[in-house]
């Protein structure tokens, strides 16, 4: 069959690749070039190699105690057990994984994970290895890529899914396939500060949305505490507070300890809210100070931090560094089953596009490579399967305030002025008021939008869609759980007591 991949990151790059090496007639789709997606940028490892002393049941409940209790245990089942294959798949490809003097692979242990089962590459720089390679699989096939075209629809014929339009150098075409599998990623670019590349604008789920397909979890959207606050936005790793850095204020107090007894070990969320509380209170950024370890050690366990934070101006060595958090990972996305199906016949979801129900409320660290390479073959595998009837998730089971605006006045569009909004209302720290007064500015955006024509047009209609569908969920769910916090909610999830752990670690 005829089959569609739309997207180059890890989780497109393997559906291809099985699809191919099933007999099916491949074309790869991407928005740039074959690698420009997150993939590429992530420093972390992929999590799925267990010890004497570990096991994958044990993965499995440290990916449910990440997600708030709201993963679904059938697809955590699903990752963990089939993830020391594909990363021997990884491995087969010619992903050089770091490996012990005796030649083991080298296991790091990242935060919320009891044991060390995570493998990288590069020290810090397993994504772009993983990209690296994959790429170079892909090239030696006989799979079709097209380069630089934007995803802006999808084709559907009698209730299926039976191809796509693409925007290329200003012309729109249509691509025909039996199966489409969408690999395009999440939607950081809804915030002003952000890991994900320029290209991460959600489109996928948007133009899902737009077909009918469902979609839930949007309002779980995970936010890195520590990005260097100086420059394009660049990720300074949580192995770095692991190995014994701290945050600082202005005051050189070690803050984060107010809200958790792990300071800054706690998990992720809890730190990022911390963060952004001293920020705000004092006014600027605050630090990140790693010089305790020293030059050699710094240089040595992450080469790529230590040299993009020198040729920013900082001898990190010597002096902290500031930092602030920003949007990283998109839980929720265009709803699947276990073999990547959505509710659109035709239509499969793989990698950050998709909400498989493995992350929950929270992503644990180092699953999301792993979900993109499990769920990718998963997919290419069942396209010849009989469609299967794709459950839909109950919404959270809430009275939904009335919708009450601030009655400010609608200011002039811009993705700037999206971007700072999302950041402001619809970011870590989130209240009814703040929730509905974005929504009415994103709803007043939208009706006095025209057909977007350009990329740049698609981009930001695609990013208002998800806005509107963002704030919604956060407005719909009025407790605090996991990513969403709610400062309204009658407790706050800071509060909850986390299990001892010896080491939390998280770098992806």
């Amino acid at each position: 069959m005829n089959v569609l991949v739309v997207g180059s990151g890890i989780a497109g790059l393997t559906a291809a690749l099985h699809a191919h090496e099933a007999g099916h007639a491949v074309t790869l789709v991407t928005k740039g070039a074959p690698g420009d997606g997150s993939t590429g940028l992530a420093q972390g490892g992929v999590a799925g190699i267990y010890g004497p002393d570990d096991s994958a049941q044990q993965h499995a409940a440290d990916t449910m105690d990440a997600g708030a209790g709201l993963s679904d245990p059938a697809a955590v089942d699903v990752l963990v057990a089939e993830g020391a294959e594909r990363i021997a798949e990884l491995i087969a490809r010619g992903v050089g994984f770091d490996r012990t003097a005796e030649g083991a692979l080298q296991l790091g242990r990242e935060a919320a994970h009891r044991h060390a089962r995570i493998v990288h590459a590069g020290g810090d720089a397993t994504g772009a290895a993983i990209s690296a390679a994959l790429i170079a699989a892909v090239r030696r096939t006989e799979i079709s890529v097209v380069e630089h075209a934007l995803l802006t629809e999808l084709v559907v014929a009698e209730g299926a899914v039976r191809g796509i339009r693409v925007l290329r150098d200003g012309d729109t075409t249509e691509l025909h396939a039996d199966a489409v599998i969408l690999a395009t990623g999440g939607a950081g670019r809804l915030y002003a500060h952000t890991t994900n590349p320029t290209g991460a604008t959600g489109d996928g789920i948007a133009v899902a949305l737009r077909a009918g397909a469902a979609v839930a979890d949007l309002e779980f959207v995970q936010f890195h505490p520590t990005i260097l606050a100086s420059g394009p936005a660049f990720l300074i790793s949580e192995a770095v507070r692991g190995e014994g850095a701290t945050l600082l204020d202005d005051a050189g107090r070690r803050f984060t300890f107010d809200s958790h007894p792990d300071g800054e070990l706690a998990p992720r969320d809890v730190v990022s809210r911390a963060i952004a509380r001293q920020a705000s209170a004092q006014g600027r950024p605050v630090r990140l100070d790693a010089t305790m370890l020293g030059a050699e050690t710094l240089a040595a366990r992450f080469p790529t931090i230590d040299r993009v934070t020198r040729e920013r101006g900082f001898d990190w060595s010597r002096e902290p560094i500031p930092v602030t958090p920003a949007a990283h990972y998109l839980m929720g996305g265009v709803v699947t089953d276990l073999d990547g199906r959505t509710t659109l016949p035709g239509l499969f979801a793989v990698g950050e596009v998709a909400r498989t129900g493995v992350h929950g409320a929270n992503r644990l660290a180092s699953n999301s490579l792993l979900e993109g390479a499990v769920f990718g073959a998963r997919a290419a595998a069942a396209l010849t399967m009989p469609w299967r009837l794709v459950p839909v998730p109950a919404p959270p089971a809430a009275v939904r305030p009335p919708m009450e605006d601030r009655g400010s006045d609608t200011p002039e569009f811009s993705r700037a002025a999206l971007q700072q909004l999302m950041w402001d209302e619809v970011g870590l720290l989130r209240t009814h008021d703040g929730l509905a007064h974005a929504l009415a500015i994103v709803r007043a955006w939208t009706a006095s939008s025209s057909r977007p024509t350009t990329t740049v047009e698609h981009e930001d209609a695609n990013l208002l869609l998800l806005a509107e569908a963002t704030a919604s969920a956060a407005l719909e769910r009025t407790v605090s759980v996991g990513a969403h916090h709610r400062v309204d909610a009658a407790a706050s999830a800071d509060a909850a007591p986390s299990r001892p752990r010896s080491s939390i670690l998280e770098t992806v």
